[in-house]
């Protein structure tokens, strides 16, 4: 596709696309390119710069690299996180009583995973309990 700036008649200008010059002469000599302005079928290309690069595409560039990185590192996150499920015992609300009770040996140790309040996860700290958070992850991501 060729993209070119236009003007009319009117010095309106906007720019098309085509697939190629003779398609833009094509439409031209057929009246079926008008100006979105004004409706005139009188429409010449302006001089256009050819497209260069400079920092601020390199750094668009850049920016795109880094979602994707992004991307790759929420994946490999969901995929740890899903291995912790797979492998622990969801005990829900009862998440502070439970690693107590593994802690201090009155059931047996294993992985377990629930919820915790900011200060149920805080008093389970100050106790000696090692815990984890696991992330939320953004859905569109994937």
């Amino acid at each position: 596709m060729i993209r070119y700036q236009l003007t009319c008649e009117s010095a309106h200008e906007f720019e098309g696309w085509f697939s190629s010059s003779a398609d833009f002469d094509r439409q031209v000599e057929s009246g079926f390119l008008t100006c979105p302005t004004c409706g005139s079928a009188a429409i010449s290309k302006l001089l256009m710069a050819p497209s260069v690069s400079t920092a601020r595409k390199k750094e668009a560039r850049q920016t795109l690299a880094m979602d994707v990185a992004q991307k790759e590192a929420i994946r490999k996150i969901r995929e740890v996180v899903a291995t912790i499920k797979a492998n622990a015992e969801d005990v829900g609300e009862r998440f502070p009583e439970e690693a107590r009770k593994i802690h201090y040996g009155e059931t047996d140790a294993r992985g377990i995973i629930g919820q915790a309040t900011a200060s149920e996860a805080q008093a389970l700290i100050e106790e000696g309990i090692e815990l984890a958070a696991l992330p939320v992850l953004p859905d569109d991501v994937n």
